[in-house]
């Protein structure tokens, strides 16, 4: 090998004075975008502009890379950083995200082990959730992408613990048939779930809901069955904040049947989690969460971190270690050194190469604190409660349920046929979008296709959602006159 082609200049740029400048200059841009969020609602991408997104033939210029940037990447966002934004529980981010995402590029840690800085700051912010959530010292976690991806490490936690750690090796196929319950509300996350770990959806029980949950009665029944049927009933999951509704099971009548027959309880708090931060009557909706053996949650979702952060706790950390911890030789711990650091994060989950995302939560706990925080949570589920309140005075709007924490849902004219208020719903929704006066979602509740507002937006007014429910009716009344 030529000693020519082994020395290579590297990537680094070239004159560090006019990255420094150019980086200055984007950093302008991206603090004019967050200042001006009011203002900057969703927006259709045009035609001419995707096209723009073809990677250049030829390397582009730091100068015109920064304007590709400014101008066609960050005009065209999610739209979640709107005060307006309710479509779906999207957290907004926080000022404290950027400064906090340009350290991590800048140190490019890989959180998956060793001894440096970031597994401590992670350790940290894992240790707070723990106390807020009520888990005991001994609990284990680890940030992860998301409540799907904690979904999959806490059920191969709990099936390690139904079948043994032979599981990893043997796997499922000579093993009793394992079954878990859940209410209908279950996200979607936990079908994926209990399909990737080889269970199936057919052993997934699903009980229909009421306004505390899935019926306990029904549930126990499917349990014997299953018990009496030769099955391994092996995990009971509760929803902290359904996706739909917002509602939340009776977490200690779930505990309480879950220590009756020996399964695993775990706690999908993907949003609802976050009510522990909250006033009363809305912190009292996660009481019992304590008692669970896991619970995933999102950072991103009601804590308004930038995306991705989720977490996972887990109650037992040597139930944790014994699912996931596979060491090779040349990750062998040391004493000392870099190779030192224990525990590695990468012996509790899926990834071995892992980012930072510790430290935007860090940043944020470190300078908003809990209580500003939990503030903010409050006021969402309190605008809730105010949007229920226009919908009900609106004359022939209705409610589709009763808001119980940040989700409200409710059809714009109940005098229309079912089929007639599930179209005239959507349109309202598309238009509000189109227009960027207001996103709502929608979703079916009792048959009718109706409006959705997920509220987890610290930007978010009393006025915001007047403006919302005055954008509604307008646009009904047009509808019906048109």
């Amino acid at each position: 090998m030529s000693t020519d082609k082994a020395n290579h200049p590297g990537l680094d740029p070239a004159d560090w004075n006019a990255f420094r400048s150019e980086a200055h200059a984007l950093l302008d841009a991206c603090l004019d975008r967050m200042t001006d969020a009011r203002n900057l609602p969703w927006q259709p991408i045009p035609d001419e502009v995707q096209a723009g997104y073809a990677l250049p033939e030829t390397p582009l210029s730091l100068g015109d890379l920064r304007a590709k940037l400014t101008a066609e990447i960050m005009p065209y966002a999610t739209g979640n950083t709107h005060p307006r934004f309710f479509g779906w529980v999207h957290g907004t981010g926080l000022a404290t995200g950027l400064l906090s995402e340009m350290v991590a590029a800048t140190m490019n840690s890989n959180l998956g082990g060793r001894d440096h800085g970031l597994n401590y700051v992670e350790r940290e912010v894992i240790d707070w959730a723990r106390d807020v959530f009520g888990f005991p010292s001994s609990a284990s976690g680890l940030l992860v992408a998301g409540t799907s991806q904690a979904t999959v490490i806490a059920l191969s936690a709990a099936r390690l613990r139904a079948l043994g750690a032979d599981v990893r090796k043997s796997g499922t196929h000579s093993a009793p048939q394992l079954t878990l319950y859940s209410g209908a509300a279950a996200h979607n996350a936990l079908r994926k779930a209990v399909e990737l770990l080889g269970i199936g959806t057919d052993h997934l029980r699903l009980v229909p809901d009421g306004e505390s949950g899935p019926d306990m009665a029904e549930l126990e029944r499917l349990i014997v069955a299953d018990k009496a049927a030769g099955h391994k009933p092996m995990a009971l999951i509760a929803t902290a904040g359904s996706v739909d509704l917002g509602r939340f099971d009776d977490l200690n009548a779930m505990a309480d049947l879950a220590q009756k027959h020996g399964l695993w309880l775990h706690v999908d708090g993907a949003f609802g989690a976050w009510t522990r931060l909250a006033d009363a009557p809305w912190r009292g909706l996660s009481d019992g969460m304590e008692r669970a053996d896991s619970l995933a949650c999102d950072f991103h979702k009601w804590m308004y971190v930038p995306y991705d952060c989720g977490l996972i706790l887990i109650r037992d950390e040597t139930e944790h270690r014994a699912a996931f911890a596979a060491r090779p030789s040349y990750l062998a711990a040391q004493d000392q050194g870099l190779g030192g650091g224990e525990p590695w994060f990468c012996d509790y989950g899926i990834d071995l190469s892992r980012g930072n995302r510790a430290l935007k939560v860090w940043t944020a706990l470190a300078h908003y604190g809990p209580a500003r925080l939990g503030a903010a949570i409050t006021a969402n589920c309190a605008q809730a409660a105010l949007m229920g309140e226009l919908v009900s005075a609106t004359d022939a709007m209705a409610l589709a349920a009763p808001v119980v924490s940040n989700l409200c849902t409710f059809s714009a004219d109940t005098r229309l046929s079912v089929p007639e208020q599930s179209a005239l719903n959507t349109r309202i929704a598309m238009a509000l979008q189109l227009s960027g006066e207001v996103v709502f979602s929608t979703t079916l509740v009792n048959g009718v296709t109706v409006l959705r507002a997920a509220i987890t937006n610290h930007r978010t007014t009393a006025d915001d959602i007047h403006l919302a429910i005055r954008a509604v009716e307008r646009l009904r009344n047009e509808k019906r006159t048109a």
